[in-house]
């Protein structure tokens, strides 16, 4: 009887995609709480701007070590070096996916543009992200262009709802 082989599965585009979205979605989803949680507690003049927006830079570093140290930890497979830098630099989607919204901050605290409900943008942003996001998706995924805008609106709109949720929570 042949022993079952052990070799690596062999990597598709497919996995290589995913975590580009996933760090997307998770990135827009994260900065859009973040923002809703910063304006309910008034930050409106351009200094309390630029804090934000340093705030939420820190948090989308930390959101990345802490996602990237979760997946080093549990995969439970023995380490090499560098493996655990490595987890940890592959959370760059998620990064790169708040800056947008740190540069909206910080841009009313450059006094750019009003700082007065400049939460708005960054949400109209983030929102279009999500729908870009999950029309590419699904366009990646095979669908027809019809579907694809479908499936980004839904993704919008789910966005949305975990958005105003978290923003309720908080």
């Amino acid at each position: 009887m042949a022993q079952p082989t052990t070799a690596a599965p062999r990597r598709t585009a497919h996995d290589a995609r995913a975590p580009l979205l996933f760090g997307g979605v998770y990135g827009a989803v994260v900065a859009s709480a973040m923002v809703a949680a910063l304006s309910v507690a008034g930050h409106e003049s351009r200094a309390s701007r630029r804090y934000d927006a340093v705030w939420l830079l820190v948090t989308a570093f930390a959101s990345a070590l802490a996602h990237g140290y979760a997946h080093f930890i549990a995969e439970r497979e023995p380490h090499r070096r560098g493996q655990a830098v490595r987890a940890l630099a592959a959370e760059w989607p998620l990064v790169v996916a708040m800056l947008p919204s740190v540069l909206i901050l910080a841009g009313a605290g450059w006094g750019w543009w009003p700082a007065r409900s400049v939460e708005y943008p960054a949400f109209a942003f983030n929102i279009g992200m999500l729908f870009g996001l999950g029309l590419i998706s699904a366009r990646w995924a095979g669908r027809r262009w019809p579907a694809a805008l479908v499936g980004g609106a839904t993704d919008a709109l789910l966005g949305l709802i975990v958005v105003v949720a978290n923003a309720l929570i908080k």
